[in-house]
């Protein structure tokens, strides 16, 4: 069974669900950027068409995207009500839901707008198995932008592939795909911090259950020595059967 089938709904909403106007528009804005296709059915999955995302405008709360090459698909689209999105930027799984759609000019030609969804579902890889960091004893991670600037940031969850941390404000310029160098957090009861270079995986807008703007930024560990690995998957291994043994 996957970790994402072993999960409550609470406990999905809050890992994958990204909501908010103006989280929900600086992420589609970013996938219109970036030519992402998407895929949407409609007409309960019977009909699909492909389409690439134009614009995100949070002030009008309005989604802008392509029509497709057929009269007779763009059609039968319009009198949809329920349309499903689905796209992977960067083999992410991306999936969102709109209401109908309506025709109008983007840019001189015949585009698609509907309302912002109320939220997107992002579904991480998780080829390898990670906990959240425990809040009683946190983690804080530590790094070097290109530019020198430092990152220190708490850790929200860990693998042995890599940190998922919050930020409340990130560094501006802070993108997908940034190297930072001298990285390291310790572990709790740990004598040694543990030292290597990181990616950037992803940068997410997130809105917590106060209410309350925060970032989560994915990195990768790019060049951990073994030993190091070792360590994590002892800490990883500590920390579920100290929990296991709470719940007992």
């Amino acid at each position: 069974m996957s970790q994402i089938a072993q999960l409550s709904e609470a406990e999905i909403e809050d890992r994958f669900h990204i909501t908010g106007v103006r989280p929900v528009a600086f992420m589609l804005a970013g996938f219109a950027r970036d030519a992402v296709p998407f895929s949407v059915s409609f007409r309960a999955g019977s009909e699909m068409l492909l389409t690439t995302l134009l614009d995100a405008q949070p002030e009008k709360g309005l989604l802008i995207f392509d029509c497709s090459g057929s009269n007779e698909l763009n059609r039968h689209f319009l009198q949809s009500e329920h349309n499903v999105f689905v796209g992977r930027p960067g083999g992410i799984h991306v999936q969102f839901v709109t209401g109908r759609a309506l025709e109008m000019l983007y840019g001189g030609r015949k585009a698609f707008s509907v309302a912002l969804p109320k939220f997107l579902v992002r579904l991480q890889r998780r080829e390898t198995f990670r906990i959240d960091a425990p809040v009683g004893r946190p983690l804080q991670f530590f790094g070097r932008l290109s530019d020198g600037r430092l990152l220190n940031v708490p850790v929200h969850d860990i693998s042995v592939a890599g940190l998922g941390t919050t930020a409340m404000n990130p560094p501006e310029g802070l993108a997908s795909g940034e190297h930072l160098a001298n990285c390291h957090f310790a572990l709790p009861d740990d004598k040694h911090e543990l030292f290597f270079n990181a990616t950037v995986c992803h940068l997410t807008p997130n809105v917590g259950r106060s209410g309350m703007q925060q970032w989560r930024v994915g990195l990768r560990f790019d060049d951990l020595p073994s030993a190091e690995n070792n360590r994590i998957q002892r800490y990883i291994a500590r920390v579920e059967r100290e929990r296991h043994e709470l719940l007992a």
